[in-house]
C-alpha cells in the first residue's frame, strides 16, 4: 500500500503510531517520516503504566495475549476464542505461535498451525477458535506478510490445542517474525528462516 500525507492524516493517532512502528520494522523510512510529521501536529496522549511480565533468564518483557494483539494493531473477532486476527491498517495476518513448540530443522523453523481432529486427538481444532484458525491458514497461503505472535508458558503436551495451557506467562509483542504458510496434506505449517546462532 502506498502512503501519502493525506492518507496518514486520515488515520486515528493510535493507528498512525502503529503504522510508524510497522514501517520502522520494515525499514520504510519515507512512511516513518510521514507518520512523524503527522504526529508532531497532534497533541500528545498520556499513557498509563503498562502491565508487563518478564520471561525467564532472557529477561524478555511480556504482556497479555490480548494486549499483544492490540499493540500489533489487531482487533480480535472474539477476545476469548480468537488466537489470530487481521491487522486493521494493512490487512496483515497475525497468528499465535507457542515459542516452546517451534521445530528447528537445519536452517528452517517450523510450527504446526492447524491439523484435523483425527480420532479426537485435537478437539480444539473443531471449536469456533480452531475453525477460525483454519480460515486464517487458508488465507495465509496466498500471502507473504503473516506475522507470528510468540506465546510463552507451559502448554503441557505438544498435541494440546493452542488455547489449552497449564500456564500462560505472556506474549512477546515486540518480537516480529514473518512466515510463509505451507499446506502438507490436511495440515498447515508456518515456516521461516532460523536465526543464526550467536557467537
Amino acid at each position: 500500500m502506498d502512503w501519502n500525507k493525506e492518507r496518514v492524516e486520515a488515520l486515528a493517532t493510535a493507528d498512525v503510531r502503529q503504522l510508524r512502528e510497522n514501517a520502522m520494522l520494515r525499514e520504510r523510512r519515507s512512511v516513518v517520516a510521514l507518520c512523524d510529521e503527522v504526529l508532531t501536529g497532534r497533541p500528545r496522549q498520556r499513557t498509563g503504566k503498562r502491565s508487563t511480565r518478564v520471561h525467564g533468564g532472557d529477561r524478555r518483557t511480556l504482556v497479555t495475549r490480548s494486549k499483544a494483539f492490540e499493540l500489533r494493531g489487531v482487533k480480535l473477532d472474539n477476545p476469548r476464542t480468537s488466537w489470530g486476527g487481521v491487522r486493521t491498517i494493512d490487512g496483515a495476518l497475525v497468528l499465535t505461535v507457542w515459542a516452546d513448540n517451534i521445530q528447528t530443522e537445519g536452517e528452517v523453523c517450523r510450527y504446526l498451525l492447524w491439523a484435523p481432529n483425527t480420532d479426537g486427538s485435537r478437539p480444539w481444532y473443531d471449536t469456533p477458535g480452531g475453525k477460525e484458525r483454519r480460515t486464517h491458514c487458508k488465507l495465509a497461503l496466498t500471502r507473504d506478510d503473516t506475522e507470528a505472535l510468540f506465546i510463552y508458558g507451559e502448554q503441557g503436551r505438544p498435541e494440546m490445542a493452542v488455547n489449552e495451557a497449564s500456564k500462560v506467562v505472556g506474549a512477546d509483542a515486540g518480537r516480529v517474525v514473518r512466515f510463509a504458510v505451507k499446506q502438507v496434506g490436511d495440515e498447515y505449517w508456518a515456516e521461516w528462516p532460523a536465526q543464526p546462532a550467536k557467537a
